[in-house]
């Protein structure tokens, strides 16, 4: 059981990382590359949002949200990466 505890942190861990490096990949092509057909096929993205969740605790209340995950071809990339790195290191 404590095994797949941390196989699933390393996961989550792994696609975290790989979703920001995939981020800082589509900000360098959009600032790099000129305006063309493999740009936009690049940094088009898929946008998801939970959000936002309120909680009233009677003594404390807070909202958290809204969360949005962009997901492009560079994030998938960015994943990919960072799985390929870890599993070698590990």
């Amino acid at each position: 059981m404590i095994g797949s505890r941390r196989s699933w942190g390393r996961l989550l861990l792994g696609i975290v990382v790989g979703l920001f490096l995939g981020a800082l990949f589509t900000r360098l092509v959009v600032l790099f590359m000129p305006e063309s057909a493999t740009r936009g096929f690049l940094t088009t993205s898929i946008s998801a949002s939970l959000g936002p969740l309120a909680i009233d605790l009677l003594a404390v209340a807070f909202v958290i949200g809204p969360l949005t995950i962009n997901l492009n071809v560079l994030s998938l990339v960015g994943i990919l990466i960072v799985a390929f790195v870890v599993r070698s290191w590990l």
